[in-house]
């Protein structure tokens, strides 16, 4: 006798084959992926446009450089622009390299050691005397325009009585120098303590237990990693003190103007050279250009530190 069992049949597999979704996973993925480059594409064309129009405009000469014509490329090519913008602006640039340079380094050290303190070295009022630091970010210019302008002309009268030497501070790069460094401490004691709040403790304590004191440990532990928060200092403060226009008009004279004010005077009388203002703004922009390049990858690094800590 022979006994047959017959099985229900096999109920069809529901959702597709396993190469089937992974072909449209990769389909979705490619197709994201093409969206995200056509709107990168996209913003950076936006981006360079101004470049392109002051770019065109520097190389054309006077009587082609017309708001008319901004899009159009030169007829005829000519460098002329940039040699009288670079003759007129020159002075500006090297009055603006002796303000930025050592301007931003002496912010970044200042800086530094402010944030270590309040960072390390914790004291009672501390941090009564950090929100009283952050307070002086939110001053405007132009609410110690005045005062400052006294405090100058004051130091101005000491240095000549002192040393005989007229016109140190007020009318003079020393002067607009002094301001940016007491005007950039707030900030920059902010991006370092944030900064060394991420450095453990307990490296801090070891250099105490080996003898170190506060200058030491400062030098041989806290300033060899302290790479990230300087770039991002000296990039903030180097295009603050470069950009600046107000302090710069105010508290320098003809002979000590920044590229800013210099800038701002390259302008004709009856015509205004546009090829010439384009090439003088392409040049003003190229050393704030060069420092980004040179530490803007320690920007982003520095900038977050002790976002998550501290």
């Amino acid at each position: 006798m022979t006994t047959t069992v017959t099985g229900s049949p096999a109920s069809p597999v529901r959702g597709g084959s396993p190469g089937a979704a992974g072909g449209r996973a990769r389909r979705r993925a490619r197709l994201s992926r093409g969206v995200r480059l056509t709107l990168l594409v996209a913003f950076l064309l936006v981006f360079l446009i101004p470049i392109y129009v002051l770019l065109v405009t520097s190389f054309k000469p006077l009587t082609e450089a017309d708001p008319g014509r901004a899009w159009a490329l030169p007829e005829v090519w000519t460098a002329e622009p940039w040699r009288v913008a670079w003759e007129k602006l020159a002075p500006g640039i090297w009055n603006s390299v002796l303000l930025a340079v050592p301007g931003s380094l002496i912010s970044a050290v200042l800086g530094s050691m402010n944030g270590y303190v309040l960072s390390k070295w914790r004291f009672p009022g501390s941090d009564v005397l950090f929100t009283l630091f952050l307070f002086g970010m939110f001053i405007p210019y132009q609410g110690v325009m005045i005062p400052l302008v006294q405090l100058l002309v004051k130091l101005n009268e000491v240095t000549l009585a002192v040393t005989g030497v007229p016109g140190v501070f007020y009318g003079s790069i020393p002067g607009l120098l002094l301001a940016h460094v007491v005007y950039g401490i707030p900030i920059c004691t902010l991006i370092f303590r944030n900064y060394y709040v991420t450095i453990p403790d307990e490296l801090i304590e070891a250099s105490r237990v080996d003898g170190a004191g506060m200058l030491r440990t400062y030098w041989s532990v806290v300033l060899p990693v302290s790479g990230p928060a300087f770039a991002v200092v000296i990039i903030w403060q180097f295009t603050s003190m470069w950009n600046d226009f107000l302090f710069a008009v105010f508290l320098t004279g003809p002979q000590s103007w920044p590229t800013t004010v210099m800038l701002n005077n390259i302008a004709g009388a009856q015509t205004v050279p546009y090829s010439q203002q384009m090439a003088a703004a392409l040049l003003a922009s190229i050393p704030t250009m060069i420092i980004y390049v040179l530490l803007g990858r320690f920007f982003m690094r520095g900038l977050m530190a002790g976002a998550l800590k501290g």
